[in-house]
């Protein structure tokens, strides 16, 4: 049995206002995302992890760092944000200036059209495939127990690798998932299961994040 812990990094200087932060601007956690990492380490930092992942961007390196104290993380490349091409580093109203009507289609099928020299969501799903069914891979022999893995990556790609996970269509990843900075999400697989069977156990909660007397979904994108 696989039980997938995943989280998203922190914020960064960049994360106000809102931009495209892919794989080409590689923003280290603000002061803000290192306080989200610390309460994420609080809260898990005492859990046995059988690995610790991170996708290679710096803000994912550094979450998993606080997370994963004296412990090894492992680097994926596979884990790295969705690639923006030329809307990377753009807020939604910069790309709007020269981009609206390629971004009106990419909003109908992020799956489908990519991002200007860049990749799209199925591009995505490929990578975030060969992830999982490698760690499933990895974890077939323990038929008793438990595999624990911790994943640090991004909220593109996270909202990608759930639908994945759960057999819902990648168009839909920008519409059916959330993923704050710093959240847990977990998924588990039992023994012998296809990439396309997890059970999803929490999703985005961030309760470790909300001040006193602040609900957990004030907190989630878009709330």
């Amino acid at each position: 049995m696989l039980t997938f812990v995943l989280t998203r990094h922190g914020l960064t200087d960049r994360s106000d206002p809102e931009q495209h932060l892919g794989q080409r601007l590689d923003a280290g956690l603000s002061v803000a995302g290192r306080a989200q990492a610390a309460a994420l380490a609080a809260r898990i930092g005492a859990e046995h992890f059988d690995r610790i992942i991170a996708s290679p961007l710096l803000r994912a390196q550094e979450t998993a760092r606080a997370v994963a104290g004296d412990r090894t993380v492992e680097l994926d490349a596979r884990l790295s944000e969705m690639d923006y091409g030329r809307w990377e580093g753009l807020t939604y109203e910069q790309i709007d200036q020269t981009d609206a009507s390629y971004r009106a289609r990419w909003e109908a099928d992020p799956a489908g059209l990519r991002c200007p020299d860049g990749e799209s969501g199925e591009d995505v799903a490929r990578r975030a495939r060969t992830f999982l069914q490698d760690l499933l891979t990895w974890a077939a022999p323990a038929t008793e127990g438990q595999q624990i893995v911790l994943t640090v990556a991004h909220s593109s790609f996270n909202r990608v690798l759930l639908c994945v996970a759960m057999g819902v269509p990648v168009r839909d990843y920008r519409r059916r998932f959330a993923q704050g900075q710093g959240n847990l999400t977990v998924i588990r697989w039992p023994s012998g299961a296809h990439v396309v069977d997890g059970r999803l156990l929490v999703a985005n909660d961030t309760s470790h994040l909300a001040a006193p007397g602040q609900s957990p979904w004030e907190l989630a994108p878009g709330a």
